[in-house]
């Protein structure tokens, strides 16, 4: 039995084994986490390497009904540990009670949900290794001042610190994408909180970035007192110039001028 790749569900499954060792290899751990959650198993490349370890459990789920049952008759020994369910909905304190890893070559077509989603669970995740499309890859790591550092830039280094780990062309999957692929780190930072409102934090990114060739002060401006920061330095720039210590620092004066 074989699983057809859904262009709907935007599969591509990746085929190259010395690709595959490197993802999973590129998990750091150091007994940080017990348990790793795969997401969008597939046929189960990955997933080999990864029951192969014994240093931490390994848990799989998968949107696709096909795949799942493939990987029933592929892994009987996973049980309750091969889940049928949408990653985006799951239920994270219900299923883990510890800190744990994600790892998967994840669909395209959802990236930036997928991400947000572990910024959301970012108290019990503890570090990531993923495929992206390598824009979005890039997205991520990107430094202020680049054309690429954008909402998802800021948000992920508040609470995690990110590395770009290597390249995957298109021939190493089935059926092969149109974009390459870029394999990214992410590993929890010491930031439980940041120093500021957070939901005003969230608030500031969105509503910079939304309006990014504005100045902050007109992209802001139903956020803040015009009159109370119009000496306020940050207002003049546009938001890809802030970093995220910027950013909470922009929060604070927010706050305080309210």
């Amino acid at each position: 039995m074989t699983v057809r790749a859904k262009k709907h569900l935007g599969q591509h499954f990746l085929t190259d084994k010395n690709a595959a060792n490197r993802i999973v290899n590129a998990l750091q751990n150091e007994g940080r986490f017990n348990k790793v959650l795969e997401v969008g198993p597939g046929m189960g490349i990955l997933s080999d390497l990864l029951l192969a370890k014994k240093e931490y459990t390994t848990w799989l789920i998968d949107i696709d009904a096909e795949s799942v049952q493939y990987l029933k008759e592929k892994y009987p020994e996973l049980g309750d540990r091969l889940i049928l369910g949408d990653f985006l909905n799951l239920d994270f304190k219900k299923l883990f009670d510890e800190k744990i890893a994600i790892i998967g070559n994840f669909p395209y077509n959802i990236s930036s949900q997928i991400l947000f989603k572990v910024l959301e669970e970012r108290n019990q995740v503890v570090e990531v290794v993923g495929m992206f499309q390598k824009e979005v890859a890039q997205r991520c790591v990107a430094s202020p001042g680049t054309k690429e550092y954008g909402i998802l830039s800021v948000f992920l280094q508040a609470y995690f610190k990110l590395e770009y780990l290597f390249t995957i062309k298109a021939g190493a999957f089935n059926p092969p994408p149109k974009v390459l692929s870029g394999v990214i780190r992410l590993e929890r930072n010491q930031v439980e909180k940041l120093d500021c409102d957070e939901k005003l934090f969230w608030q500031v990114v969105k509503a910079g970035f939304n309006q990014r060739r504005k100045t902050l002060r007109n992209a802001l401006s139903s956020l803040i007192n015009k009159e109370a920061m119009k000496e306020n330095p940050f207002l003049e720039l546009r938001a890809e110039r802030l970093s995220v210590q910027d950013f909470v620092t922009l929060t604070n004066s927010i706050s305080e001028t309210r």
